[in-house]
C-alpha cells in the first residue's frame, strides 16, 4: 500500500487528534448534561439539548475518528497489524463505534424524545456510557502517548522480536554477530 509523505502524514495526524479530541469534549459534555439531569436541572431542556448533541456532534465525531484513526494506520508506517498499541487501539475504537452507533445514540434520542416523563433507568443511561466511554478515550490516548508492547510477532520469523534484534536461539547474523548494529561496526 501507498504511504503518505511527511506532510500527509502530519495532516493526518492533525485530523485525527482535532476529531479524538472533539470526540472527547463531545463525551464530556454528554455526561455533564446527564449529571445536570439526575441533580433536577429542567429536563425539557436537558436530555432534548443531549439528543442534539449525539445526532449532530458525538456521533458523527466518533465516525470521524474511526474513518481517520484506520486510514492514518494503513498509510503510515505504523500500519494496522505492526505494532499491539495500535491494534489494540484500532480494536478499542471499533468496539466504541458500534456502542455509539447502536446502542447509544438511539437511547439518547429515545431520551430526547421523553424529556420529563424519561424514568431514572433511562436517566443514568446519560450518565454511565459517557462515564465509561470517557475512560476508554483515555485509555485509548495514553496508548498513543506510551506506544507500549512493541511490534506484533509474524509467525515463521524464528526470532522476531522488539527492534528486528533476533531471540537468543536465533542463528548468528553475517559476519557471526546476532546484532545488526555488531555486523555494521565490523
Amino acid at each position: 500500500m501507498r504511504r503518505l509523505s511527511p506532510a500527509g502524514r502530519k495532516a493526518l495526524l492533525t485530523a485525527h487528534l482535532a476529531t479524538s479530541l472533539g470526540w472527547l469534549g463531545s463525551d464530556l459534555t454528554l455526561l455533564a448534561l446527564g449529571i445536570a439531569g439526575l441533580r433536577g436541572a429542567d429536563p425539557d431542556v436537558v436530555y432534548p439539548a443531549a439528543a442534539l448533541l449525539v445526532t449532530w456532534l458525538f456521533a458523527p465525531l466518533s465516525v470521524a475518528v474511526w474513518l481517520i484513526g484506520t486510514a492514518s494506520a494503513l498509510l503510515t508506517p505504523w500500519g494496522l497489524l505492526r505494532w499491539r498499541w495500535v491494534l489494540v487501539k484500532f480494536a478499542l475504537t471499533t468496539v466504541m463505534l458500534g456502542l455509539v452507533l447502536l446502542l447509544l445514540t438511539p437511547r439518547i434520542r429515545h431520551l430526547g424524545a421523553l424529556a420529563d416523563t424519561a424514568d431514572a433507568h433511562l436517566r443514568v443511561d446519560l450518565v454511565v456510557p459517557p462515564a465509561i466511554s470517557t475512560t476508554l478515550l483515555l485509555v485509548a490516548t495514553v496508548l498513543s502517548t506510551h506506544k507500549p508492547w512493541g511490534r506484533i510477532r509474524r509467525a515463521g520469523l524464528p526470532g522476531s522480536r522488539r527492534g528486528g534484534r533476533p531471540g537468543p536461539g536465533a542463528p548468528p547474523g553475517p559476519g557471526g554477530t546476532r546484532s545488526r548494529a555488531a555486523a555494521r561496526a565490523r
